[in-house]
């Protein structure tokens, strides 16, 4: 059980490089930036890219990341021997308190959705990111991130609300996400001290909250209803046809392949024999992959080289770029599923929500 709830710890659902090793050491220059269009030629704890304006950078992976990794691959990922639902559940469920001082926790119903704001200390209430969390769109609770979800909020001084939003497969697609369109509609007026407009929102997910950070975009759209300022999926679940090829290649030290069809199942529904048009793997509001990216915000997708769905985070880049979105890709040289969410935070977790702050703030309306 301990050995599960650690691989749940990890697990996050289905999200780094640096030189930086302490406060003395030079800092890193800029992020591993991949274009979409891309093959993955990250080897050997160091990389060197193609950003997405052309420029090159060279990064190292930190000596703390490397001997974290190596602990990693010493475990056995989830999911390779078998698929535990309710283990699962008891060990995303769990609360992950935060670690920085003074961060107020405020719990709020959405509607019926129980929620929770995170607000550390110098934060603005009214620059609100909605935060979506992994789980496997059958597992995970705002209690689980409220950690992460400090850190992004002292980093990008915002408000981050945690939904609950209802899982499969009591609640299969679309549940969870008309949840999650239902919390974005109510934080535009809805703060943590009350009602209040906000200044401006942006949705951001892990894996499985990835996906529905995607596809919150892209039905708030469709639904002609008040679109955020910006979009940060991290190692985003994109395409149920499970056709990406890192879903084979990629030596995940967290999750195993093999978890892809059992949570499909449970989030979609058995396949009807008699009509394959009616399973939704196709569906762009379930495999993002396939949207139309025309009038969606600004997107930051960070994911790590070494995850089964870094190609699933590849090809949504490439698609949303085709269709004139601006996107920045970053892929972390011997990073792992959600790395920004283990603690203690490695220095490219640090260096990573100090991006997603960055991202935000320059899509935040000057006053």
């Amino acid at each position: 059980m301990k050995r599960f709830f650690g691989a749940a710890l990890l697990l996050l659902t289905f999200a780094v490089g640096a030189y930086a090793v302490d406060d003395n050491q030079p800092r890193p220059k800029t992020p591993v930036l991949q274009d979409a269009v891309q093959k993955t030629p990250v080897q050997k704890h160091s990389a060197l890219l193609n950003t997405g304006d052309g420029a090159v950078s060279r990064r190292a992976v930190s000596p703390e990341s490397i001997a974290y990794l190596k602990k990693l691959r010493k475990g056995t990922p989830f999911g390779t021997n078998d698929f535990n639902l309710e283990q699962l559940r008891a060990g995303m469920g769990s609360r992950r308190p935060p670690t920085i001082k003074g961060v107020r926790l405020i719990r709020v119903k959405v509607g019926e959705i129980p929620s929770e704001w995170v607000l550390a200390p110098g934060a603005d209430p009214d620059v609100r990111l909605l935060y979506l969390h992994g789980g496997g769109f059958v597992s995970g609770s705002g209690g689980f991130y409220l950690a992460l979800a400090a850190h992004i909020s002292a980093a990008a001084k915002c408000a981050v609300l945690l939904p609950d939003y209802r899982l499969a497969p009591e609640h299969p697609f679309p549940a969870g996400l008309n949840d999650c369109v239902a919390a974005h509609q109510w934080m535009l007026s809805n703060g943590p001290s009350g009602a209040s407009a906000a200044k401006v929102t942006f949705v951001a997910g892990d894996s499985a909250g990835g996906n529905l950070t995607l596809a919150t975009l892209l039905a708030l759209r469709d639904r002609k209803l008040p679109l955020p300022a910006g979009g940060i999926p991290l190692s985003p679940t994109t395409d149920w046809t499970l056709t990406s090829k890192s879903l084979k290649t990629a030596k995940d030290p967290i999750i195993s392949a093999r978890t892809m069809p059992v949570f499909r199942d449970y989030y979609l529904g058995k396949e009807n024999p008699r009509s394959r048009l009616a399973w939704p793997v196709h569906n762009p509001l379930a495999s993002p992959v396939f949207g139309d990216y025309h009038g969606i915000p600004p997107l930051l997708i960070q994911v790590g080289e070494h995850e089964m769905l870094l190609d699933d985070a590849i090809r949504v880049a490439a698609k949303a770029r085709s269709d004139g979105i601006p996107v920045k890709l970053e892929i972390w040289p011997g990073m792992f599923h959600v790395f920004q969410s283990h603690e203690p935070l490695l220095p490219e977790a640090r260096e990573s929500i100090k991006h997603i702050a960055k991202f935000m703030a320059a899509h935040t309306p000057k006053p």
